[in-house]
């Protein structure tokens, strides 16, 4: 089992007594009557005073068990897309927290926008992290080669709180995707520039979590209200403070390969609460579950973290002081978080709202990933074109993931200008499929090019200029060709939202995007009608029926 914190060599540090924080013990204590101005009032011996006084002790008994329960759920909750309220011990606790620059990028996303109400979302970026800067981390699973070495973020996973507050979304990013990392400055003036095609988790060693917030912005287009991170023997104390979350197995597990690689997790089939250094196994799990892949990681880690949830908002572990101070010294001395939340009150206000989302709204996703098509990177993964970009704009767009109150989709504006016949107009088309960053698809310009011949626009050509970028377009230079844009699109299947009017081309031009790289009908957007991608894997929160599929290479028998 792990220690408790983080701090100094792993040891834990002392709980402060009251008196340590300016306060009297013996006020504390069972039988001790409360002071008054005339002097300390006395009761029979042993009697613990008057019939009021022992009634405001119970009271202030009561109210201490209600505060510890409060700031342990919103410094413990808040990691995991959940918490109670409340803080106490409140510059103690203040201590513990680290804190640095939420976003250490040049470019900063829009701010969400705010809703009919006034309300807007709230986006939290969740960071795991493999340091390995002390002893108890590397007894984790540190490996002593990179000790000291700049830690990555293992667990990517971005929190989207609603608008109004009803529903509630997590997105993971697997470690693995391949993308880049923008150019990113530190607290101490040092610049990391922009990286080619590396790793999402290699952004924390350039400069801090704030490297993380800006290369999340940079794929996704959402603004990054705040940051969280913890590090190894940070989930130890945590998992251990609660005292285990269950998980499922649907076989007996060994996560362990004949050379030494593996979790070391060891399960018997079905349900087994996990905490400590078993916690931390399982989150860190690839092989062992089928397929041994770091996407069916993120599929365990949401199981971990909806089962926390359930078990946290149904009190477990929440009504003993002594849990509670251990789960409040924990959270805290786990925690590092932007210099936005400030002190313990501000993740207090934090935990208030996530705490009025249902556990039923809460929903639990993977970025939409196929296999990595850049050279060198072929055992990674790519955003998977259309699916990821689809999710990203249903979290920009404060769409419920779970399809409930789904917005309704917009009637397209039809062009008042009226289309020329089809064999008059003048179509140029460029291939833009590597706008994904992987190679064109070659020769696709001209496969879009007959097609269009083939429905009547006699005059459509493929042009040799690669043009690329993410999403087809059919643009127009000016508004006497906007209702020939738009025949092209309705030709093709694009939707009239596609039709874009540009001073950069000087007749109908089809840029073809990453997003319809091959075949003749252009696919439909997965988010479109309000539903997220199935490639996302949605798991919700309340859902108990979650259950790992276990790698039959990895069993073991009684």
């Amino acid at each position: 089992m792990g220690q408790r914190t983080t701090r100094g060599e792993g040891t834990r540090p002392r709980r402060p007594g009251a008196s340590q924080l300016g306060r009297d013990d013996s006020l504390h204590k069972r039988g001790a009557a409360r002071p008054t101005p005339e002097g300390p009032a006395g009761g029979p011996a042993g009697g613990g005073g008057s019939h009021r006084q022992q009634t405001s002790r119970r009271r202030a008994r009561r109210g201490k068990r209600r505060i510890l329960r409060w700031v342990a759920g919103a410094a413990a909750l808040l990691i995991i897309g959940t918490a109670g309220a409340g803080y106490l011990y409140y510059r103690h606790l203040n201590g513990n927290l680290q804190k640095s620059a939420l976003n250490l990028g040049d470019h900063e996303a829009p701010k969400s926008k705010a809703n009919a109400a006034g309300q807007t979302p709230l986006n939290i970026l969740l960071i795991g992290s493999d340091a390995r800067d002390t002893k108890e981390n590397q007894k984790l699973g540190g490996a002593k080669s990179t000790f000291g070495s700049p830690p990555l973020a293992d667990v990517q996973m971005l929190l989207h709180v609603s608008a109004d507050r009803s529903n509630m979304s997590v997105v993971s990013l697997p470690r693995d995707t391949v993308l880049k990392i923008p150019k990113c400055t530190d607290e101490n003036g040092k610049t990391y520039p922009a990286t080619g095609w590396t790793l999402a988790n290699e952004s924390l060693s350039r400069g801090g979590a704030g490297c993380t917030v800006a290369t999340w912005e940079s794929l996704t287009g959402v603004h990054i209200d705040h940051f969280m991170r913890i590090d190894f023997s940070g989930v130890v104390s945590m998992a251990d403070a609660i005292g285990g979350v269950p998980v499922c197995v649907d076989a007996n597990v060994y996560s362990h390969t004949h050379d030494g690689h593996g979790s070391g997790l060891k399960l018997r089939k079905g349900t087994t609460s996990v905490k400590g250094q078993q916690a931390l196994q399982w989150l860190r799990t690839r092989y062992g579950f089928w397929p041994d892949t770091d996407v069916v990681r993120t599929k365990a880690q949401h199981e971990y973290m909806n089962s926390m949830v359930r078990r946290l908002r149904e009190g477990t572990k929440l009504t003993d002081p002594g849990k509670l101070m251990d789960l409040a010294e924990a959270a805290t001395n786990a925690l590092k978080v932007d210099d936005g939340i400030r002190d313990i009150k501000k993740l207090y206000d934090l935990a208030q709202e996530l705490q009025k989302v249902p556990t039923s709204r809460i929903t639990m996703t993977t970025m939409p990933n196929v296999n990595s098509v850049r050279p060198g990177f072929e055992e990674k993964v790519d955003p998977k074109a259309g699916d990821a970009d689809q999710l990203f704009a249903m979290v920009r767009n404060d769409t419920p993931l779970d399809g409930k109150g789904a917005k309704k989709k917009p009637a397209e504006k039809v062009s008042a200008d009226p289309a020329a016949p089809k064999g008059e107009i003048g179509i140029t088309v460029r291939n833009g499929t590597g706008g994904d960053g992987g190679l064109p698809s070659k020769g696709r310009a001209g496969s879009i090019a007959s097609l269009l011949t083939g429905q009547g626009f006699a005059r459509a050509v493929a042009d040799q200029t690669l043009d690329p970028q993410k999403k087809t377009e059919v643009l127009f230079p000016s508004a006497d060709l906007e209702g020939d844009a738009q025949s092209v699109a309705k030709a093709m299947g694009v939707p009239l939202k596609s039709v874009t009017k540009s001073t950069q081309v000087t007749g109908v031009t089809v840029v073809i995007g990453s997003d319809w790289r091959t075949g003749t009908v252009y696919p439909k957007s997965a988010g479109d009608d309000g539903k997220t991608p199935d490639s996302a894997n949605a798991l919700r929160g309340d859902d108990k029926s979650a259950c790992m599929h276990v790698d039959p290479a990895y069993t073991w028998t009684s």
